[in-house]
């Protein structure tokens, strides 16, 4: 099944800070959960995780209401701290360290320079780390989209509906009858979402090949095989392993539909406190609203 490629790391807001039986500190993956959750939040939480070193170096707004919560408990986040003999620097350092790695991993490791990209940060408080983890990686920029905290529930609204199927294909390079059983399968996804738009494909490759490469057609797989993997194999039969039909439907609703809630820019150091997340702007750091509702962080020039 296809799937996103997704490297995840245990650094929420929830997670906890204990010095290890070595003496070192670490964060995660233990986490405080939403409940009792961070100290700060009064609901019985006595352990220190990242969003208590958050609000104790000042990166979240002590007088805010969070919705469901309410204003956090600034004197029960030292407490915490204090008790397991850790700083709340020390913390984000270390967290902003995962974070870094785990960026490194899907950009360093695979030979793409950071230095080239911008680094987009969503979730309630993705946007309290990523500039200390732009800097670290020499990105020129950190793009918070409108709505941030609520990003995957607005893709969720947005997105459209689709229903996949896949057959398998057993006679590999005989390809008699594939057009019929290409077309039944597109009539039978389409029965499944009356009224979308279907599209088909195949997944294709070489005889005696293990990995497939999906196409439009058969037609169109040497010259997929050619830009993956800089080659191909005229003389060798191309199989069919599988016939895929995806039906999709466009959402009543479009991200254009929903207007950016108004921002304006700042200069670090910074807070900026939305009502879904909140930015920390370090400083040498500036925030420019864009035009598609986005804040754009960048860098002084030195």
């Amino acid at each position: 099944m296809p799937s996103l490629d997704v490297h995840t790391i245990g650094a929420g807001g929830g997670s906890i800070a204990r010095i290890d039986p070595g003496g070192a500190l670490q964060v995660g993956p233990r986490s405080a959960g939403a409940r009792p959750g961070p100290a700060c939040y009064g609901w019985g939480g006595t352990e220190p995780t990242v969003t208590d070193a958050n609000l104790v170096a000042g990166h979240l707004d002590a007088d805010a209401e969070l919705p469901g919560i309410g204003r956090l408990d600034r004197e029960a986040s030292e407490r915490a701290l204090a008790a397991a003999g850790v700083a709340a620097d020390d913390v984000l350092t270390v967290v902003d360290a995962a974070m870094e790695q785990a960026v490194r991993a899907v950009s360093v490791a695979r030979g793409v320079d950071p230095a080239g990209l911008a680094l987009v940060a969503f979730g309630g408080a993705g946007p309290l780390h990523a500039c200390a983890i732009a800097e670290a990686l020499g990105m020129a920029a950190v793009v918070v989209p409108a709505r941030a905290g609520v990003l995957s529930a607005l893709g969720c609204l947005a997105a459209p509906r689709q229903h996949d199927l896949v057959r398998s294909w057993p006679h590999g390079a005989d390809l008699t009858g594939l057009d019929a059983a290409l077309d039944a399968l597109a009539v039978e996804a389409a029965g499944a979402l009356p009224g979308a738009e279907v599209v088909t494909a195949l997944e294709c490759r070489y005889a005696g090949q293990s990995h497939e490469i999906r196409v439009g057609s058969v037609a169109d797989f040497a010259d997929a095989h050619r830009q993956r993997n800089g080659y191909t194999r005229a003389d060798d039969a191309v199989e069919v392993v599988a016939l895929r039909a995806t039906a999709r439907l466009v959402s009543p609703v479009g991200v254009a539909d929903l207007p950016p809630p108004p921002r304006s820019g700042a200069v670090g150091p910074a807070v900026i406190a939305e009502p879904d997340c909140t930015i920390w702007l370090p400083p040498g750091w500036v925030a420019a609203p864009h035009t598609s509702g986005a804040l754009v962080l960048t860098r002084v020039a030195s």
